[in-house]
């Protein structure tokens, strides 16, 4: 089941994705569940599935899309999580590397990423996002999985000049991670390790690589970020870009205003977003 939130008549909803079209669930659900995070955290993602053979509300293009989870309480990235991306900035600490991101600094499938002014060094990386189902802390790794609710693609843009020993600065620009489109539920992927990930940047491969070779498996990602903090429903952990990243290309491959950014993962989706200046959107 793929579940996605999204905007109508500028009110917030969610709903079901199928391919005839979008099953809204906030007419039917959203007196006791006011978006997706409250469903999820109320355990009602199976509920809310037998609503998915009924007659869809609304086209996709009749409605805009938003960050999956609109307002996570926790966006926990982690970073060189696979061999080549560890190769290229030759990163040998053995422990995962963290960071945060902040809820404004999303947006959502088919939107707008800004590129902010201040920058030339505006980088793409296409990443596996994991949503938390259940609320948990000193989480076990043989557990794990089963505080998952779901997964989506995330693109992690990042503004390398900012990024220096603390990589949060470059990483919290407004508008500069597209999280979508969907959050398909864990019974259609049983097994996250073996996922095709790939990133195109105006049509052209830039990354390629499968979940497989993630440095830090899910379980452990979970068990170890769960041993300092409590993970609440709703939470997302994105898990690492793959190699090939513009950075370290040569000569050096940015995005930049009019580029077309999209990041695909089997079984998941294809995450779509257009870069534009923060001047123009300023304007």
């Amino acid at each position: 089941m793929k579940f996605i939130s999204y905007s109508y008549n500028r009110q917030e909803h969610y709903g079901i994705l199928t391919q005839q079209g979008i099953i809204d669930l906030t007419t039917r659900l959203g007196q006791q569940f006011p978006d997706l995070k409250s469903l999820i955290s109320g355990g009602a993602l199976k509920h809310a599935q037998s609503y998915s053979n009924e007659r869809p509300d609304f086209t996709e293009e009749e409605i805009n899309y938003l960050p999956l989870i609109t307002h996570p309480n926790k966006i926990l990235c982690v970073g060189m999580n696979y061999a080549d991306k560890r190769l290229e900035f030759d990163q040998t600490d053995p422990a995962p590397t963290l960071f945060v991101r902040f809820a404004d600094s999303q947006t959502g499938h088919k939107c707008p990423v800004i590129k902010p002014a201040i920058t030339n060094e505006f980088d793409y990386e296409g990443e596996l996002a994991v949503i938390i189902g259940k609320d948990g802390i000193h989480i076990s790794e043989k557990d794990a999985l089963s505080h998952v609710a779901g997964y989506s693609c995330y693109m992690d843009g990042s503004v390398r000049d900012w990024q220096h020993t603390w990589f949060t600065a470059g990483k919290n620009w407004p508008q500069t991670g597209g999280f979508g489109p969907c959050l398909t539920t864990t019974d259609e992927i049983p097994d996250p390790a073996n996922l095709v990930i790939s990133t195109y940047l105006n049509g052209n491969r830039v990354q390629h690589d499968n979940t497989s070779n993630l440095i830090h498996k899910i379980p452990e990602l979970i068990a170890y970020i769960s041993s300092f903090t409590a993970l609440s429903a709703g939470d997302v952990i994105i898990t690492g870009s793959p190699g090939g990243v513009g950075k370290k290309r040569i000569p050096p491959l940015f995005m930049k205003a009019g580029d077309c950014i999209e990041v695909e993962i089997e079984k998941i989706g294809r995450l779509t977003n257009f870069i534009v200046d923060e001047t123009r959107c300023n304007k």
